[in-house]
């Protein structure tokens, strides 16, 4: 590929700006100086070019070298990525570690994948075969749980010439497609995809199928369907990466994509530590066999946070052209902005709200809207989808700041935490009174038709019953609870079984970590009989005390 070469005119931490650089294009990669560090334009003026660097820029002056590569910032995709880790620019941290030791060296050039490895290749179509982008050529079996399939790139159709069958490395070619040109164009096991463009589709879908995640005050009350889009914001300990790493592990998800996004790397490490060991209740297998984790830590160059959102959401598209179901995890989407707020202060572009960028919004919307449940490429009907979660840190909670208020305006589901419930003890700490699912109604009738019709009716007194508390504390506050009627009693008693005994969930025990739709139906029936027959007991004069006190209760 031919390399442009400019010279380093300035440089401002993490931003190069370089001249000489007039024939090249917004977003290519280019290597800085000698020691050849990655970066990506991300403005032009003129021949001058300013570069984002995703590595330390310590030691680069003016006058050094600056070579473009001519194409944009992409990603490796094929056999090898199950069960890898990567950093923000899809480096493998375990080949880094073997080169530089435990602290990332400048310069390192690892590639993603392994070029050396041979993987065995088993066709699904014969010689002769008609085929169009996105159609399955073959596949390789990464493992019990993944197939990983080989498809048709896309702008490449028509006849297949020739295809082996064997153990090749991801770069020998095992087909060759004859074009309705009469070109033929040969097929390897790899492809390279531009991180910043969506994977094209045939067709986006209206999400209609919940993604079951086994916790309770998600799937009863606050639902995400599978190619839906959450944020889950709260204050520093209120808990979001548990809460994101309880729906990596039980989310009803074929892959997961797991980007810590300026994470403590205390957290990375628990998530590095935890996913190799725990099991996989579906396979029996670690659940490391079905993830990708991307670990871009808050100490590594802030311009490869920035990038790591995109490695992450490619990677999850090319799983679901293969018909998965996909969920993907950015814990936090917030130190991504801030990322984006550093490089725009180092641009001297025009500051929005609170010096964010004033095209945060749109930037928030690219990545969410890359979501979403669709048909594939290909002859084939397939349909895949990519689901998004997305954590937000709002500094002292305060959701009313940009980045919380950007994504609310895109995601149809916010789980918000709270810091009062993380502190006396209630995990997942989801506020029901402040979250909501934009999806709930539309999911009414899958919940109808798979959980019976009394579902919804279920859900619906359980959200009757937590306001009526909520509105009923104010009265407790001003005058006590025994201003209350008998009736009032019982809904509070109610209220506090619904928070205490179903809301509230342990994750660290091995029963109560994970709850089917089943079980949560049967609790709620439990809960609700108890309160029925509760109202007819007054009803014939029974005294509130004498109900609260039954050591049936305990049971329940």
């Amino acid at each position: 590929m031919k390399e442009v070469s400019g010279k380093v005119i300035k440089v401002s931490g993490p931003l190069i700006v370089a001249s000489g650089m007039s024939e090249s294009k917004m977003f290519d990669v280019v290597r800085v100086s000698e020691s050849r560090l990655i970066g990506e334009i991300i403005e032009l003026r003129g021949d001058k070019a300013s570069i984002q660097v995703y590595e330390e820029t310590d030691g680069i002056g003016p006058g050094e070298a600056v070579y473009s590569t001519g194409a944009p910032l992409s990603v490796e995709l094929g056999p090898g990525l199950i069960e890898s880790i990567f950093d923000g620019i899809q480096r493998p941290l375990e080949k880094l570690r073997a080169k530089s030791g435990d602290r990332i060296g400048r310069g390192v050039e690892v590639s993603a994948l392994d070029h050396e490895k041979k993987w065995k290749f088993n066709p699904t179509v014969k010689k002769g075969a008609t085929v169009s982008e996105g159609d399955e050529l073959g596949y390789v079996q990464e493992n019990k749980f993944v197939r990983h399939k080989i498809m048709v790139p896309v702008g490449k159709s028509g006849v297949v010439k020739s295809i082996k069958d064997g153990e090749y490395t991801i770069d020998e070619e095992i087909a060759v497609i004859t074009t309705e040109k009469g070109k033929d164009e040969g097929v390897c096991m790899m492809q390279k995809c531009p991180v910043r463009k969506g994977r094209a589709y045939k067709e986006k879908l209206s999400p209609a199928i919940p993604m079951v995640t086994g916790q309770r005050v998600i799937d009863t009350l606050f639902p995400i369907t599978k190619g839906g889009v959450a944020a889950v914001p709260g204050p520093f300990g209120s808990g979001k990466t548990v809460v994101q790493h309880q729906l990596a592990k039980w989310a009803d998800a074929d892959i997961i994509v797991y980007v810590g996004c300026g994470e403590r790397g205390n957290e990375m490490t628990d998530v590095l530590n935890e996913f190799p060991e725990l099991m996989d209740p579906k396979t029996g297998e670690p659940l490391m066999k079905r993830t990708i984790l991307i670990a871009n830590t808050s100490d590594m160059p802030v311009a490869a946070r920035e990038a790591s959102i995109y490695t992450g959401i490619t990677i999850a598209e090319y799983f679901r052209d293969m018909g998965y179901n996909v969920a993907i995890m950015a814990d936090s989407t917030s130190r991504w902005a801030e990322a984006l707020r550093e490089m725009s202060g180092r641009l001297e572009e025009m500051p929005g709200e609170e010096g964010y960028p004033a095209y945060l919004s749109s930037r928030l919307a690219e990545f969410y809207e890359r979501a979403g449940i669709v048909k594939v490429l290909g002859s084939k009907d397939i349909i895949g989808s990519v689901t998004a979660i997305g954590a937000v840190s709002p500094p002292g909670g305060d959701l009313s700041e940009p980045v919380s208020q950007g994504t609310l305006r895109i995601v149809k589901v916010f789980w918000g935490l709270s810091y009062a419930l993380a502190y006396k003890r209630h995990f997942p700490a989801i506020d029901w009174l402040q979250s909501y699912s934009l999806y709930a109604d539309r999911l009414s009738e899958w919940y109808a038709e798979h959980m019976g019709e009394d579902w919804n009716r279920l859900r619906a007194r359980f959200m009757s019953i937590l306001q009526e508390e909520a509105n009923l504390e104010e009265i407790v506050r001003l005058v006590g609870i025994d201003a209350l009627g008998s009736s009032d009693r019982l809904t509070m008693e109610t209220a506090k079984m619904i928070r205490e005994d179903y809301l509230h969930q342990n994750a660290f025990h091995e029963v109560d970590t994970f709850s089917s739709l089943e079980k949560q139906k049967k609790m709620m029936n439990l809960i609700l009989e108890y309160n029925r027959k509760g109202q007819e007991a007054l009803n014939e004069g029974v005294d509130i005390e004498d109900i609260i006190e039954m050591p049936v209760r305990e049971n329940i």
